[in-house]
């Protein structure tokens, strides 16, 4: 029968006018005439949060990104209404929210316009799955830059781009391919000198235009689920990092050792092999911490078993190799093989701990060992039983650390390479589809998996590996880029992921070093070491169908490089150990793209290769073949060649050689620089003096050490040593200054000082007020000397 009713209109909805207005002390409360309500929550004067509703009701208030500690609090809310708009100010901001189209406009106090909608909020119902999927739009601002996003292989600077968020199994993947592994939906606008962000807190797919459809407009949108953002104002962008790091979280500190060195490849079996490559870091000297096992260790690729004919008593082995100053990482995958004589699928399959599909059969797919069933880590029950699991092999065989691989969830065979969307998950008690799951599965298994091993390696700190990830997977684990390639292009793209993920949050992150598929020759793996040692995951793994992927690989030349640079990476330790500590504590990220360093300099805006490791050091990789140097940026300020010593001005280009056995390293003045003495692993010496490297610097300098036990809680309980050094150079004087925190008492007596740059001779040295004989500090002609650790103030002087 046809009828001559009309056809509901299957295009976009938008607001109309406000009917109605309600706060409730933070929260403030717009609805208009057709059902739309918009809920403005002021947590911080420079973070206010967006939430939109249709047809009046929101849907529960639940996510699994926000870090339930994050702090908040605000010491200005005021609401004013006149004919046209309702007009919020805090301390920071004001929000103009239109009557007519509920469109909002956000200014700082002197008026200057931050972010604006064009056509704001509007959505469009979902006929195929229902819900709605839901859209925002807005005007971009006159040469604005747009950064973050995670894990993109593309230019740093996402002007004219268009991205998705579905975390996906891409293999091998290409510069500019997306989506990828991770799924952070977080961006940095930089306009006029001052800098936003906006994390948009929706699980499902979600699509970002950052001005590539129409050139002054950035928009995003989500497949289902609510419009729900963070805006985060600046105006310094290391503010807006800083916030966005305090609503998601970041991890507690790592054990020293999980900054080290580390050699993986699929796969190291049997034993014999594992062996024969520990012995050879050892024969030639070159650090190593950590030796991975892949896949091939389990019996038939089933989770938590050992095949014993690879590894007859793993407890034995993994005894042996710390011996030797080897920690032992695993793999585990989330696919749980079919099989009625297996002991985890059973338990699984007896508790309903395996995801289904829309209509109640057991979701499947095939991975590794075959036919698997899927735990569905969005359950509480499941979370719980799955940590439980790591037991045996934490506490009882002495597994140091757990690397969940596979967990977008990637399924084999499939086009879409995932579970099928129908898949039903628990999300906490809020039933829902893998549409709205898909992006958080493999942060709710590493969330398991990160609770089971802190559990059973107490009182030792935990480390955790994931490859997928959603937005506050950082509180969790580590992870890496994925399935890259052994080419120039791959080391291009893994330089530009690090400095984007530490942008977005997620400052644990490294490449698989030399690249996964195929195989890199002795040039590409030296120059890709190089740049690998700088960051804050440092691990190379390959696919064994390439070839061999060893520091000895490729030639004595080769393995003399090599050791060298890693050998760097562990004198370079404490360095990194109180970066850690800064980005826990300080929100701050581990390596800074040149724009965040100086966002007014607008020759950064677009720099990809040059980053800063910390907050003192730069860094530009060698990315080419056969090269023998480079140009490089030199931002702001005075450095000195790593190399050399000799000092730079920067703000401009600058040719530096590097042939082979070199790199481009900058220490910026006035820095200083800890460093412990070259060891095979962490813990392999007793540390008898700490070097500080210090830079002359005219003017005024402050640097950290900070130091702890390495591992353990202790440090929770203030037993941490942190010191704060503050530099001060005049013409003919230098003063260093230290102030102590903390109970720790570390190993050393004394800190040997040796000083760059210093343009005068030293004639008399004075510490803590006290003049002290030259000769008893042990000087020498190249500025040495050794003080006893405890001072307060050194102060040199002399004539030029």
């Amino acid at each position: 029968m046809i009828t001559n009713t009309e056809l509901e209109y299957k295009g976009n909805l938008y607001p109309n006018h406000i009917v109605e207005f309600t706060q409730d002390t933070d929260k403030l409360y717009f609805t208009t005439e057709n059902g739309v309500v918009l809920q403005i929550t002021i947590l911080r004067g420079s973070v206010i949060r967006f939430r939109y509703a249709t047809n009046y009701n929101f849907e529960p208030d639940f996510s699994y990104a926000i870090d339930p500690d994050s702090t908040m609090g605000y010491s200005k809310l005021e609401v004013v209404e006149n004919h046209s708009e309702y007009i919020i100010s805090t301390a920071r901001l004001s929000v103009l929210v239109d009557k007519k189209t509920l469109r909002t406009q956000i200014s700082d106090l002197a008026g200057n316009i931050i972010n604006e909608d064009e056509l704001g909020f509007h959505w469009e119902e979902n006929y195929e799955y229902g819900g709605n999927t839901v859209k925002m739009s807005k005007i971009s601002q006159i040469g604005e830059s747009f950064y973050g996003m995670g894990d993109k292989a593309m230019h740093s600077n996402l002007k004219g781009k268009k991205v998705e968020n579905w975390v996906t199994d891409q293999f091998a993947f290409a510069k500019e391919q997306d989506p990828l592994y991770k799924a952070i939906p977080f961006y940095i606008g930089l306009s006029k000198g001052k800098a936003y962000g906006i994390f948009f807190d929706n699980s499902f797919k979600t699509s970002f235009d950052f001005s590539q459809e129409r050139r002054n407009i950035t928009s995003f949108w989500a497949d289902g689920g609510e419009l729900n953002y963070y805006f985060i104002f600046g105006p310094d962008m290391s503010r807006v990092v800083s916030s966005y790091s305090n609503l998601t979280g970041t991890p507690e500190l790592p054990p020293m050792w999980a900054l080290g060195f580390h050699q993986s490849k699929w796969s190291y079996y049997p034993e014999s092999n594992v062996k024969e490559v520990a012995n050879e870091f050892r024969n030639l000297k070159i650090p190593c911490d950590a030796i991975y096992l892949d896949i091939d260790y389990m019996d038939g690729f089933r989770c938590f078993t050992w095949d014993k004919n690879h590894f007859p008593d793993p407890k034995r082995m993994i005894q042996e190799l710390e011996q030797d100053g080897f920690k032992t990482v695993i793999m585990i995958d989330p696919g749980i093989k079919v099989d009625r004589d297996y002991w985890v699928y059973n338990e699984a399959l007896e508790n309903d701990y395996f995801c289904k599909r829309g209509d109640g059969p057991l979701m499947h797919g095939k991975v590794w060992p075959g036919e698997c069933n899927f735990p569905d880590f969005t359950n509480p029950a499941v979370r719980e039983w799955w940590a439980e699991l790591y037991k045996e092999f934490m506490s009882e065989l002495g597994v140091h650390a757990v690397w969940n691989d596979m967990n977008e969830p990637a399924v084999m065979e499939v086009p879409t390479k995932t579970a099928p969307l129908d898949t039903r998950h628990n999300y906490d008690g809020h039933p829902c589809t893998h549409r709205k799951a898909h992006n958080v599965y493999g942060m709710q298994m590493v969330r398991a998996t990160y609770e089971g091993v802190k559990k059973y390696v107490y009182p030792k700190r935990p480390f955790v590996i994931t490859r997928a990830a959603f937005a506050g997977t950082q509180r969790y684990a580590s992870t890496w880029t994925g399935d890259n390639v052994a080419t120039w292009e791959h080391l291009w793209i893994a330089n530009v992921q690090m400095q984007r993920m530490c942008l977005s949050g997620y400052s644990f992150v490294g490449s698989d070093i030399g690249g996964f598929a195929e195989q890199p020759d002795g040039e590409l793996f030296a120059r890709w070491i190089q740049l690998g040692i700088f960051h804050p995951f440092c691990r190379v793994h390959s696919s064994g169908d390439h070839g061999d992927q060893e520091p000895w690989s490729f030639g004595i030349e080769i393995t003399d490089i090599v050791r060298k640079f890693i050998e760097i990476r562990y004198q370079l330790l404490p360095y990194l150990y109180t970066m850690f500590y800064k980005y826990t504590k300080e929100n701050r990220p581990m390596i800074q793209s040149l724009v965040y360093y100086d966002q007014e300099d607008t020759q950064t805006h677009f720099r990809t290769d040059e980053f800063i490791f910390g907050e003192k050091i730069l860094v530009c990789p060698i990315q080419e073949p056969n090269a023998q140097g480079r140009r490089m940026y030199i931002p702001k300020g005075e450095w000195y060649d790593f190399w050399t010593h000799e000092s730079v001005i920067g703000g401009k280009e600058k040719w530096v050689a590097a042939g082979l056995d070199k790199l481009p390293i900058f220490i910026k003045a006035g820095a200083i620089i800890p460093k412990y003495p070259i060891q095979q692993y962490v813990g392999e010496k007793k540390i008898e003096e700490l070097l500080l490297e210090v830079y002359y610097k005219e003017g005024v300098e402050a640097s950290e050490v900070y130091e702890d036990a390495n591992n353990g809680y202790d440090y929770k309980k203030g037993r941490y040593a942190l010191s704060n050094y503050k530099l001060t150079g005049k013409e003919n004087s230098l003063t260093i200054q230290l102030f102590k925190d903390g109970s720790f008492e570390t190993e050393y007596e004394t800190i040997k000082l040796n000083i760059h740059g210093l343009p005068f001779q030293i004639e008399s040295v004075m510490v803590d007020n006290e003049e002290i004989a030259l000769e008893s500090l042990s000087l020498g002609g190249d500025n040495i000397l050794r003080i006893d650790k405890n001072f307060t103030s050194l102060h040199l002087s002399g004539k030029e």
